[in-house]
């Protein structure tokens, strides 16, 4: 029987508070033990992040959604999320029973990419990814838990948008569905109401259309870039819901489903 293979990625709110953080490892926890489930997380932490340096009298700096990274805030990327952040998440699935990796793009090349813009310093975008450390791990029954950086082959060090980090790993895992779950309820149509099923046709138009703007837009961008690369399936679900997991792995409405 051929694998379901799964990628979650968790960002924003969800990881930063303890329960809800715990709440989520133990979803995650009760679908990667089904015997034919190969999951893989992978996380942000930006709100962790732009904490850590406001803590070091750091301003946070942002062009088009992205953080502008110095060497200084290079740094506090590999302490926060590859460190605290991945620490915390490996931690809350390891107490749920899950028998969690933390890794980053940097492990064996796991994600390489190159300068996105030299105008926004250490920011890239992933080029290449090679998902055979994901496919050992989950063919043991281990959990791979993957922060928001990669790197090249000389060595250099990019913080990564991590919606872009999840596109990257899902397409070179071949993963049947790339997960988001984040702070909203879904993708809001022009009224407000959530679009159950988008095509990337409609994603486009609310996009063009400026209803779906910033954080969403580059979302939907990064759904489109998973479809492409062919991901079956985008969900773009409410992790604050109790039991979201279980309900988007069994088919049941959540939040918005993004289809070719």
């Amino acid at each position: 029987m051929k694998p379901r293979k799964l990628l979650i990625k968790l960002g924003g709110t969800l990881l930063d508070a303890p329960d809800s953080r715990q709440r989520l490892a133990r979803e995650i926890m009760q679908a990667a033990v089904e015997p034919n489930n190969r999951i893989v997380v992978v996380h942000g932490g930006g709100k962790q992040m732009t904490r850590f340096l406001a803590e070091r009298g750091v301003e946070s700096r942002f062009v088009n959604g992205l953080r502008v990274t110095t060497p200084e805030v290079i740094d506090a990327v590999l302490k926060v999320f590859a460190g605290s952040v991945n620490a915390e998440l490996v931690s809350a699935f390891r107490a749920a029973g899950s028998r969690p990796v933390g890794l980053s793009g940097l492990d064996a090349g796991l994600v390489d990419a190159e300068l996105l813009n030299p105008e926004l310093g250490q920011v890239g975008k992933p080029v290449r990814s090679d998902a055979r450390l994901l496919d050992l791990l989950t063919g043991a029954s281990f959990l791979p838990v993957v922060a928001c950086v990669a790197g090249d082959a000389s060595g250099a060090v990019y913080n990564i948008n991590a919606d872009q980090m999840a596109v990257a790993c899902a397409a070179s895992f071949a993963a049947e569905s790339l997960v988001f779950l984040t702070d909203v309820d879904g993708v809001r149509d022009k009224d407000g109401a959530i679009c159950p099923v988008l095509t990337c046709d409609l994603a486009r138009i609310l996009i063009a259309e400026g209803v779906a703007t910033g954080g969403m837009q580059a979302k939907l961008e990064a759904a489109m870039d998973a479809l492409h690369q062919g991901v079956h399936q985008v969900l773009i679900a409410p992790g604050a819901l109790a039991g979201v997991v279980g309900k988007l792995l069994a088919g049941e409405a959540a939040g918005t489903r993004l289809v070719p």
